[in-house]
């Protein structure tokens, strides 16, 4: 059973109790269901289940009991992967049991990569022999100093029934209000993605923008986040523990962002986590403190050969972003202006692949116009939720349902020998050393390298190509690596998002040739029998360089036989290769164009139009003769109602 709604809300609570056999688990759990020491308990419990209103969260918890002998070893791993969070018991009338949890339990738990947090119970407390007392703080806190898995301490007793229902509801806590997300335990300081969600909630409730929150604006994140004004008594309460514990956390105009940023840091040291937990939710975010995928809007593709674009609406408000951040004017955008853009997403999402290297900047590093505008299709192209989401984190205010579009289908383009698509998405293949990084690293403006450096991974780059006519489209080149082209080709739907496929070849290279056509024959064959069939341009790259004899022969014989353009010469080395792009949006922007047909396509093709034919011919022999038969019918008719 699923333990979150659609919404990503929690629906249940899976604890798992673990530890030392006689610690005293099946006791607790017995204890905390019944309200009641239990007379006798099996070795192990089954399931135990509190209900959702045992405690105020309304979420109902599920115990799971588990045993610690060898025999029951792949049962505790499975109950533990599935752990939302982890019970781990000590009893406190033997101290060997709480230095097995440092020197057996807890390193195990990281050995089996369990991720749920830990809740330490020292269990037997009423058996505790007076005579040895001992401080709970003192003795767990180099164990969680090197543990940081450990959310809390407590020590209960199952026969008084001290601090029993605590236990599940620290366990229950842990889960719905994490701290790990929030709070950098080593540095006790807030984490830098909870502080970029809460930055953004301070700029939203700052109506005004004039950096603080007034006492009208604070009442109103009050009723938002909790449905309950705050007295101004209340108000003035918490402005007075800001100003007494931070510097310009209080300004003559409200709460600046310091003291939102204090307070919250407060609630989480004080243990009211689920205070900061009902603000971030409030305002749509899950526990990755990323935006929840309910509150994303994205359009549904319904064919594999459709793709998602920025609307012109979307488009024009990131020109007004690049614009209002472009604090020099000097028309690009210097890394620290770029990053105060994402400084309320969880994170700059362009620091790491595909993204990264993937558009035109200056000499000076700079990201221009296009490449900025270019980031952003290539993220909607790749991942249109993560785009939305980076969207409305930066600010964009309207309806997100106008961000994104999906285009029409491939298919229908390829009928209608046009298309409305703005982005085309190019796969680049060939051999190694065809020069294929070359043609990507010279598309967004970096210089030639003779230093040979393989690619190994899928690698992305996106511009802008400027058409006859002056329209601008934007191109995203996927270079695809040789050793990749079976598993890409062994997906049948590979070729749907493609809208134009692009083969290099070392012109000075027999072998590079070769293989370079078997590439385009392996594409071609696929689009056949896939129905994605897509324009493909053959390029002869290094043409600076001498040609191999009978270069320019084989490659204008088979690209005639196939139905395609004649191969395109390119030396990036030493001339400009822009117009080899163009040709590439060109041959996009005709889908019905130059999709190659192997010998066993046109037969195919020519099977099809005989059995069409055939049929037609079939059709039209039973029309008639129906007719035939109709005629003499009615004749017949006729002459016997005459009589």
């Amino acid at each position: 059973m699923p333990s979150r709604s659609a919404a990503g809300v929690r629906t249940g609570v899976r604890v798992v109790v673990s530890g030392d056999r006689g610690t005293g688990k099946s006791s607790l759990i017995s204890a905390a269901a019944s309200d009641a020491f239990p007379e006798y308990v099996p070795a192990v419990l089954p399931p135990t289940r509190l209900p959702s209103d045992f405690y105020p969260d309304g979420v109902p918890v599920t115990i799971v009991d588990t045993s610690s002998s060898m025999e029951s070893r792949v049962k505790l791993i499975d109950e533990l992967k599935r752990a939302d969070a982890v019970v781990l018991t000590y009893a406190c009338d033997q101290p060997m049991t709480l230095s097995r949890l440092s020197s057996f339990w807890l390193p195990e738990l990281r050995k089996l990569e369990i991720k749920a947090p830990v809740i330490v119970v020292g269990c037997k407390l009423d058996l505790r022999d007076e005579r040895q007392p001992m401080n709970l703080e003192q003795v767990m806190a180099p164990i969680m100093q090197q543990f940081r898995e450990i959310e809390t301490c407590i020590e209960c007793s199952s026969a008084t029934l001290i601090q029993v229902p605590d236990v599940f509801y620290y366990a229950q806590k842990a889960v719905l209000h994490p701290t790990a997300p929030l709070f950098d335990q080593e540095k006790q300081t807030l984490k830098p993605r909870c502080i970029r969600a809460l930055k953004r909630i301070f700029m939203l409730c700052d109506h005004d923008m004039d950096g603080a929150l007034s006492d009208a604006e604070l009442n109103e994140f009050q009723v938002k986040c909790f449905n309950a004004p705050l007295q101004p008594a209340e108000i003035v309460g918490v402005k007075r523990v800001v100003q007494e514990r931070i510097r310009g956390g209080v300004s003559d105009l409200g709460l600046t962002l310091e003291g939102f940023l204090f307070l919250h840091a407060l609630f989480i040291e004080k243990g009211r986590l689920e205070t900061t937990w009902a603000v971030l939710r409030k305002f749509g975010y899950n526990d990755e403190l990323k935006l929840r995928d309910d509150i994303l809007p994205v359009p549904t593709k319904h064919a594999p050969d459709q793709t998602v674009e920025l609307t012109n609406e979307a488009i024009d408000f990131l020109r007004g972003i690049f614009r209002l951040y472009d604090s020099d004017n000097d028309g690009s955008l210097q890394p620290s202006e770029f990053d105060d853009i994402f400084v309320t997403a969880p994170e700059s999402p362009w620091t790491v692949d595909p993204y990264v290297d993937a558009a035109e900047r200056t000499p000076q590093g700079n990201l221009t116009i296009n490449g900025f505008l270019s980031e952003w299709a290539l993220m909607t192209t790749l991942d249109p939720s993560y785009c939305l989401a980076n969207l409305i984190c930066i600010g964009y205010g309207g309806d997100p349902t106008s961000a994104l579009r999906v285009t029409r289908r491939r298919s229908v383009d390829r009928k209608k020998k046009q298309t409305e698509k703005n982005v085309f998405h190019c796969f680049v293949f060939g051999p190694k050393k065809s020069g294929k990084s070359a043609l990507l690293n010279s598309f967004i403006g970096r210089p030639f390298s003779s230093n040979y450096t393989p690619t190994n991974d899928v690698r992305h780059v996106a511009n802008a190509v400027e058409q006859i006519g002056g329209s601008q489209k934007t191109l995203i080149l996927q270079e695809i690596p040789g050793d990749g082209v079976k598993k890409l080709l062994s997906n049948r739907e590979c070729l749907a998002a493609c809208d134009v496929a692009v083969f290099l070849y070392d012109s000075s290279d027999e072998y590079s040739w070769k293989r370079s056509r078997e590439l385009l024959l392996d594409v071609a064959r696929r689009g056949e029998e896939s129905g994605y069939g897509v324009p493909c341009l053959l390029i002869a790259a290094k043409d600076d360089l001498d040609p191999f004899p009978m270069s320019l022969q084989n490659s204008a014989r088979v690209t005639q036989q196939l139905g395609m353009e004649a191969p395109i010469p390119v030396g990036v080395k030493l001339r400009d290769s822009k117009s080899v792009f163009s040709r590439i949006v060109c041959a996009a922007e005709h889908p019905h164009l130059s999709i190659p047909e192997t010998e066993k396509g046109k037969k195919r093709k020519r099977y099809r139009r005989l059995v069409n034919s055939s049929l037609m011919f079939v059709s039209v022999t039973v029309g008639a003769a129906v007719a035939v038969v109709g005629l003499a019918a009615y004749r017949a008719y006729a002459a016997r109602k005459n009589t």
